[in-house]
């Protein structure tokens, strides 16, 4: 069983020694095995953990989510609370994807708009702002 110090993980992994601080004291890493000098010791489990923990992030999902998966990973899973969990991260996604593509429809009708109805528009929209801050002081 190769031993790593928390450096050498930092580098294998591509996260930073402060991160794999945070996940230890959050509990999302188990605590690491002490050397006689003082350094901890990291396994390839907790190699492998990292990666997983950087595969949900980049799916969406939150340590405290990550936290909750990798608990139910290390008891007996239950398949119907991990089919619970996809679900409403991937109804979140589709949210997420529902925003975004009202704001591109929004950001590409702007550029097929004039500058004449852009100005109008910035106009009306400067007016506005300034009824709304006059609503504030009353």
């Amino acid at each position: 069983m190769e031993l790593m110090t928390r450096g050498e993980l930092s580098k294998r992994t591509g996260i930073s020694a402060a991160a794999i601080r945070y996940y230890e004291e959050n509990d999302i890493l188990p605590v690491p095995i002490r050397h006689s000098n003082g350094y901890r010791l990291y396994t390839e489990d907790v190699l492998l953990k990292i990666e997983f923990i950087k595969g949900a992030k980049s799916l969406g999902y939150s340590l405290k989510e990550i936290k909750g998966i990798m608990g139910m990973l290390s008891d007996e899973v239950n398949p119907v609370t991990l089919r619970e969990i996809v679900h409403h991260k991937l109804e979140e996604i589709e949210e997420k994807i529902k925003s975004l593509r009202f704001m591109q429809d929004l950001l590409s009708n702007l550029l097929k708009t004039s500058d004449k109805d852009i100005h109008e528009y910035l106009e009306l929209f400067h007016v506005t702002k300034q009824d709304v801050k006059g609503e504030e002081r009353k």
